[in-house]
């Protein structure tokens, strides 16, 4: 375990840029990972979180509501590693309307098959089974050898002897290897925060 000399931690975070497709993201000038998951899964609260900031990205209790790709710049220490934090709009947003979901899907596709990036982060919603879009994510991270960090969202939601079982059926449902990071976190606990940032750094290494 680290010692509190080695304890990695995000010394610097800011908010670069929201852009609503491909064309108008910014330069790529640091490594990049990318976030995805389902609409209101916790991807804003798990970036203020990591960061130690309050109100970085910005938080909302409607499904749906993030519907630009957003840049954050990040700093981490020891090792002054940087990277820009890609926060994906939330897919599996049934109650927006077709043209919105066909351009959410466009800028995803685009940005997803046409960024280089150095890994995703995908997060699941520890309390409940993986639905048929995240398997689908997924494969689709698989199919393009993108590497690839499961986040397990508000595991303190949970029964103590719930997360264990909710572990085991994410990881059995995702087909998750062996030595794959699959992580448990939890916003008002603050937990999963090294195993995260320890993560983060050995993707962009």
């Amino acid at each position: 375990m680290n010692s509190t000399k080695d304890t990695l931690r995000v010394v610097e975070a800011s908010f670069i840029i929201s852009a609503p497709n491909l064309k108008l993201c910014p330069e790529q000038d640091l490594p990049e990972i990318a976030i995805a998951g389902r609409s209101n899964v916790g991807k804003s609260s798990l970036i203020n979180m990591l960061c130690n900031r309050r109100n970085l990205a910005k938080t909302s209790s409607t499904p749906g509501k993030t519907r630009l790709i957003n840049f954050f710049h990040l700093r981490i220490e020891p090792g002054d590693a940087h990277l820009n934090l890609v926060d994906l709009p939330g897919y599996g947003f049934s109650k927006a309307g077709k043209a919105i979901q066909s351009e959410w899907r466009k800028a995803m596709q685009d940005f997803l098959t046409q960024r280089p990036l150095k890994g995703i982060l995908h997060l699941i919603d520890a309390r409940h089974d993986p639905s048929d879009l995240d398997i689908q994510m997924r494969e689709w991270i698989l199919h393009s050898k993108i590497p690839v960090i499961t986040i397990l969202t508000k595991v303190d939601k949970l029964k103590q002897n719930d997360i264990a079982k909710s572990h085991k059926n994410v990881k059995a449902a995702l087909d998750i290897q062996s030595g794959e990071p699959c992580i448990l976190t939890s916003v008002p606990k603050k937990r999963g925060i090294q195993e995260f940032l320890l993560s983060l750094t050995d993707l962009i290494k």
